[in-house]
């Protein structure tokens, strides 16, 4: 497949809908659609009757590339959907949730980051609430829920009963 340059001019789209076998094809709409949620490309071209390069002469002549980089989350749908019924590793699985998870909807990478600082936390805690986590290792209720910590005895390193 020849990649398209930046130099390049774009095809005349009259001329291009004229000889192109996937514009004239009779499944045009649903052969774009599945290309554009990530189908496979050979798959594609075999079950429609075409050849992978006319697939790919039409995504670039119609800009379609950059719609389906965009529609990424569909990719990484199609693995979390097959994960129970295809040979797919839970690592592979588990990656493609949480690369799920980081794209928007416009198929950008979103990194979230949430912080807690604790020498915050600390300074919010009355002097009742320093002492007893100096004595006994326990730190208040609000503490952990603002964390997202279990409530963790520091002494033994054993669950507290929260109720």
């Amino acid at each position: 497949m020849k990649r398209k340059t930046s130099g390049e001019k774009p095809a005349n789209r009259g001329r291009h809908e004229t000889w192109c076998k996937v514009c004239q094809h009779p499944e045009r709409e649903v052969i774009e659609r599945e290309w554009l949620g990530w189908g496979n490309t050979t798959r594609l071209a075999k079950e429609y009757g075409l050849s992978s390069d006319s697939i790919y002469r039409h995504a670039h002549a119609l800009n379609l590339f950059e719609k389906r980089q965009r529609n990424i989350r569909k990719a990484l749908e199609r693995i979390i959907e097959r994960s129970e019924s295809v040979g797919v590793n839970a690592s592979a699985v588990v990656g493609a949730i949480q690369a799920y998870a980081k794209i928007n909807a416009n198929g950008q990478w979103i990194d979230r980051v949430e912080g807690v600082h604790l020498n915050d936390l600390f300074d919010r805690m009355s002097r009742e609430e320093l002492e007893a986590y100096a004595k006994e290792g326990t730190l208040p209720a609000w503490f952990t829920s603002v964390t997202g910590a279990p409530a963790v005895d520091s002494q033994r390193g054993e669950e507290r009963d929260q109720s």
